[in-house]
């Protein structure tokens, strides 16, 4: 046992404790900011990444700042952000910052919020973010192409005062379609896939990389920032032998809990920060398993201990909640309510067992398909809310389906009238999660991409308090260019 463990330790003596652990052990580390003197700069451009092990030939990318993922972009609470992009790609980009609750001038929906940034050119984005947590920035132009090549990054706003751990770990886990020869399938957009659960890939990686180990040592206390950049792949995670406690959904914090059943569950465009106590023996591997689909489990990777003896004898006595976030509380007993009804795709009439998650059978063959894809439905929309389809990525002249005063409390019903699964996305703010199917949701939890599961109905609060027109969507990307989008208006 060390001397550190037997004496009460900061939370800043901690993480400057746990720093070169950290930077030994975090396999690939994240690039170093690209910074301006007076901010960030990113640069969107083509590049090759070795996606799956150094015997398997590299992948053309498309990246921020020459990596995939891209640089990991680290802001404080309350202090102002300026972000330089740069276009090096051959077609229009924009920026999206996944979460954050910021100006609507700033929240890269091309038409929308602002002109698209043309290949050759930049757009500076500044915001002072109010909330600290997990967020991510990826484009909103040519999403689904986009995003499916790589254009992803963990954004993470700092607290005012460290949490106690001893490590800070972001996992940006992507899943990709990948031909025999390691390059990325074609045929993006296709008609089939985008009536049932969008394009799931063949290949999982863990910040860049298929992983086969983490080493971690025993004793430690780890943040870890779980973070799903895929298209359309719905992941629940089990650390086997392992109790990780969420302290955060969607970069707001909530009442500390083990998740149900032990698996958090993540959704496209979901984050989830999780507390693990690293209890189990030097030496030893434990497997991190992702089984959301049925008959399609596979290791995500594996938690290695090294050989040292543990770094403290007991869990560390620290909180593990974290400082809740400037959020505007609803008032309740003067909302105004309304329904967004989520309509369309395949097999409305077809459930499959387990709650809806798709067999397996369905699924490998929608992953296995390659370059060569299935056949096309034509052309028009597949998903509506409330009958009205928007498809693409936002342009203007988009009418709103709601239009709220600034300042008024709201609840949405949202309707999952639909055969699939949909994570549905609120842009410039955070909903507070009331009910899922009439049982009120615990842990006061607050997201901006809230799951849901076929037939499945659930109420969300907030203030609209940010002004301006802001997008609702499916982050399924197949989902949200053919139909499931929408816009919000707060005047």
């Amino acid at each position: 046992m060390t001397e550190e463990s037997n004496s009460v330790v900061s939370r800043r003596s901690l993480l400057q404790a746990g720093a070169g652990l950290l930077l030994a052990t975090a396999l690939p580390p994240f690039p170093a900011r690209a910074a301006s003197p007076d901010g960030y700069r990113i640069v969107a451009a083509p590049a090759r990444a070795r996606l799956v092990g150094p015997d398997r030939p590299e992948t053309d990318v498309w990246t921020y700042n020459g990596t995939v993922p891209g640089s990991l972009v680290r802001l404080r609470q309350g202090k102002p952000a300026r972000l330089l992009v740069e276009n090096h790609l051959a077609q229009e980009t924009t920026v999206h910052w996944h979460g954050i609750r910021l100006p609507n001038a700033m929240d890269g929906v091309p038409g929308l919020t602002q002109p698209p940034i043309r290949p050759g050119e930049s757009f500076v984005y500044e915001f002072t973010p109010p909330d600290a947590g997990t967020f991510w920035y990826h484009p909103h132009a040519n999403s689904l192409e986009q995003l499916g090549r790589g254009l992803a990054g963990t954004m993470i706003v700092e607290e005012r005062e460290p949490a106690a751990v001893d490590r800070d770990l972001p996992w940006l886990l992507s899943d990709w379609r990948l031909t025999g020869e390691g390059g990325i399938a074609s045929r993006f957009g296709n008609r089939m896939e985008a009536a049932m659960s969008g394009r799931v890939g063949n290949t999982v990686t863990l910040n860049g990389r298929a992983s086969e180990a983490e080493v971690v040592r025993a004793g430690e206390r780890v943040r870890l920032r779980l973070l799903n950049a895929s298209l359309a792949r719905i992941m629940a995670l089990r650390f086997e032998g392992h109790r990780p406690v969420v302290v955060a959904v969607d970069g707001q914090p909530c009442d500390a809990h083990v998740p149900e059943g032990g698996r958090i569950l993540l959704g496209p465009a979901m984050r989830v920060d999780v507390m693990l106590d690293m209890q189990g023996e030097p030496g030893r591997r434990y497997d991190v398993i992702d089984d959301f689909y049925d008959g399609l489990s596979y290791r995500l990777t594996q938690l290695v201990y090294d050989n040292r003896p543990p770094i403290r004898g007991h869990a560390l006595d620290a909180p593990l909640g974290l400082p809740r976030n400037p959020l505007p509380e609803p008032d309740l007993a003067s909302v105004e309510r309304h329904t967004l009804t989520l309509q369309g795709g395949m097999m409305s009439g077809m459930m499959t067992g387990g709650g809806g998650i798709q067999g397996g059978g369905m699924m490998r063959g929608m992953m296995d398909m390659g370059g060569g894809g299935m056949m096309g439905m034509g052309h028009g929309a597949v998903w509506s809310i409330n009958g009205q389809s928007m498809t693409g990525d936002g342009h203007a002249g988009m009418e709103p389906a709601l239009v709220f005063e600034r300042g008024r409390s709201v609840v949405l019903e949202l309707r999952n009238e639909t055969a699939w699964w949909h994570p549905m996305h609120i842009h410039g703010h955070s909903l507070r999660v009331l009910s899922r199917n009439g049982k009120p949701v615990p842990h006061r939890q607050w997201q901006d991409t809230v799951l849901m599961a076929p037939k499945d109905v659930v109420e969300v609060a907030f203030v609209a308090d940010n002004p301006g027109e802001w997008m609702l969507h499916c982050h399924v990307m197949d989902h949200q260019m053919t139909g499931m989008m929408t816009v919000l208006r707060v005047a």
